[in-house]
């Protein structure tokens, strides 16, 4: 674990980012308190992304249309 000063941590935050990716902690301080604490992040699961399909899936102005009354009648 490593103890940092607000202004060191601002002025180094790309290493001190470094270091906590790589597992070790990192806690900020002011005036000799700490206040926050810099680790690293368990990665996210392959789930939903939003804009996935961005580019790729168009909605055109029927999309906008009222639905045909045989296909309402089918979801009543």
């Amino acid at each position: 674990m490593t103890q940092v000063n607000i202004h060191d941590a601002k002025t180094h935050l790309s290493k001190l980012i470094e270091r906590a990716s790589k597992g070790e902690e990192v806690i900020i301080a002011r005036a000799g308190k700490p206040v926050a604490r810099l680790t690293a992040i368990e990665p996210l699961e392959n789930g939903r992304r939003f804009g996935a399909l961005k580019g790729r899936a168009t909605v055109d102005e029927r999309f906008f249309e009222p639905l045909p009354e045989e296909e309402l009648a089918a979801w009543e």
